[in-house]
């Protein structure tokens, strides 16, 4: 949590711009990497950030306490669903057009014991998962990344996107085995525990 975080929110609540900043230079990266996850393409994650911080400001006098980062993702979300369904008709994007993974400010740096071979099978790993990610439906696409990378509850996720709690686990459901079965193309990146044989197929 942001040192004197209340205090910043509160002086930005009162039109305090200095305040505000405080706190995108602290978050940005959280919500540009949620936005980068759901759309799966640097440019849109850009102006995704951008449009959610803006409307973060304008609505933080319905802020009422609680995890502000939670409360600034639960937005970020908002505004990729709302940006997926305005492009829906758009063509999925090839992995040519994939940024390359180093341009990704979620996953972790490579572990300084790694060899260079594991990093490098590291990254085309990371790549291949946001490829399939990126392939879901943006029905699917969005409860994928809100529960399983950022952590929302069922029921958070329900009321962010207006829907019931059996709709939700049944795209996550098939998020989840959609990117299963998509990343049986690249399986000798996987972990062994997650290979699956032609018999168990």
């Amino acid at each position: 949590m942001l040192e004197n975080e209340q205090a910043l929110i509160q002086k930005a609540q009162r039109g305090d711009l200095n305040a505000f900043n405080a706190l995108v230079l602290a978050y940005q990266n959280h919500v540009y990497t949620l936005a980068y996850r759901i759309m799966g393409e640097a440019h849109s994650a850009a102006d995704v950030t951008q449009e959610a911080f803006i409307l973060a400001f304008r609505r933080l006098s319905t802020y009422r306490g609680g995890n502000f980062r939670s409360w600034l993702l639960r937005i970020t979300a908002n505004q990729c669903y709302d940006e997926l369904r305005r492009i829906r008709r758009k063509p999925a994007i090839s992995v040519e057009e994939l940024p390359n993974a180093e341009s990704d400010d979620g996953p972790a740096l490579p572990d300084e014991t790694d060899t260079p071979e594991q990093v490098v099978q590291q990254r085309e790993l990371q790549r291949a998962i946001q490829t399939c990610i990126s392939h879901l439906s943006a029905d699917q696409r969005i409860v994928l990344v809100m529960s399983d990378i950022e952590g929302f509850s069922y029921q958070e996720i329900a009321d962010q996107i207006g829907a019931n709690l059996g709709t939700v686990k049944s795209r996550l459901s098939r998020a989840r085995a959609g990117v299963r079965d998509c990343l049986q193309a690249v399986k000798e990146l996987l972990p062994p525990v997650f290979r699956l044989t032609s018999e168990e197929q």
